[in-house]
């Protein structure tokens, strides 16, 4: 008796284990595959590169956590970083920070704008930022009659090109305090666990006194505000902001890192470490794409593809659980 016990015992630990490392595992395959078949990908060059690129896409995976952890989607995200981006390069005469500060306000708004709807009006979070998404997107246009706003401001710049001790970018260092911020929140503070009640059982969560409209209002200007702050970076990092492409088709990696992350996509407890490490395999695979001289079209099949293989492992490994 006490044998069977113990071998189920250790079966669950180890299908625990494949759960809660299996992001870390897919990257450590896919890093290794490069290395072997990928001329120059372990130089410091591409490693440096690598960590550039695939801030904006965490940064705004990282607020998408909370909104899928929570039962919800965004798909408005890449929008918010366009209009951010415009706004703040339209008004950068007045001061880098000054123009800065009302950009990420604006993304902030639009933020509370999509949970106050969702939340007040309780229609689906997919109708709600998907009509966002063409309005913002559009305003953003209009802005400057769709056309490539130059940006000279060496202050504004500094965000997107300057190296700290001369060797690390620092949007890596805004993205690593985003993650140590996002998962002290998550893992230690009430905040963290009303996301995962919100996205679990809405009507419980409502019945025991937790404020569903202000959580939800919480989430969505979070996810909003690391758009914003993604949205200034890349318009730093060229020197120019671009209405019609900034941001374009980022929801598709940000969702696709939460779902190889393993936070559950129906709602349940954000998993911010796993998100990282979605993030960094969906820019590793279009690091190699790139490097292989491969159509970035192949790129978009393939992450569509991980997305869904994501869903099923979920599926499958927490059938197991």
């Amino acid at each position: 008796m006490v044998a069977p016990l113990k071998e189920r015992l250790n079966r669950d630990i180890v299908i625990n284990r494949l759960i809660d490392y299996s992001p870390l595992m897919v990257l450590f395959f896919i890093v290794i595959v490069n290395v072997i078949f990928t001329p120059n990908f372990a130089s410091v060059n591409t490693l440096r590169n690598l960590a550039i690129q695939v801030t904006s896409s965490l940064l705004v995976a990282l607020g998408m956590t909370w909104v899928i952890a929570s039962g919800g989607i965004d798909i408005s995200v890449g929008s918010v970083m366009a209009l951010v981006s415009m706004v703040s390069a339209k008004l950068v005469g007045i001061g880098a920070v000054q123009s800065i500060t009302i950009g990420i306000i604006t993304g902030i708004l639009s933020g509370v704008l999509a949970g106050a709807i969702i939340a007040k009006f309780n229609i689906q979070p997919i109708i709600v930022t998907l009509s966002l998404m063409i309005g913002i997107r559009g305003v953003a246009q209009i802005i400057n009659d769709s056309k490539i706003l130059r940006l000279d401001s060496p202050e504004y710049v500094f965000i997107g090109r300057h190296r700290i001790f001369g060797e690390i970018p620092i949007q890596v260092v805004i993205a690593f305090v985003a993650i140590i911020i996002m998962y002290f929140i998550s893992s230690r503070m009430v905040f963290g666990r009303k996301i995962q009640a919100v996205g679990e059982n809405h009507k419980a969560t409502e019945l025991v006194g937790i404020n569903t409209f202000v959580v939800k209002i919480g989430i969505y200007a979070t996810c909003a505000f690391l758009a914003s702050i993604a949205g200034v970076i890349d318009t730093a990092r060229i020197s120019a902001s671009d209405a019609n492409i900034l941001g374009s088709m980022i929801e598709l990696d940000a969702i696709a890192a939460v779902a190889i992350g393993g936070t559950p996509m129906n709602g349940g407890k954000p998993n911010i470490i796993g998100t990282v490490f979605g993030a960094l395999i969906i820019q590793v695979i279009t690091t190699m794409v790139n490097m292989n001289n491969i159509s970035f079209e192949y790129s978009l099949i393939l992450k569509a593809i991980i997305i869904i293989l994501a869903l099923w492992a979920q599926r499958f490994l927490h059938s197991k659980r």
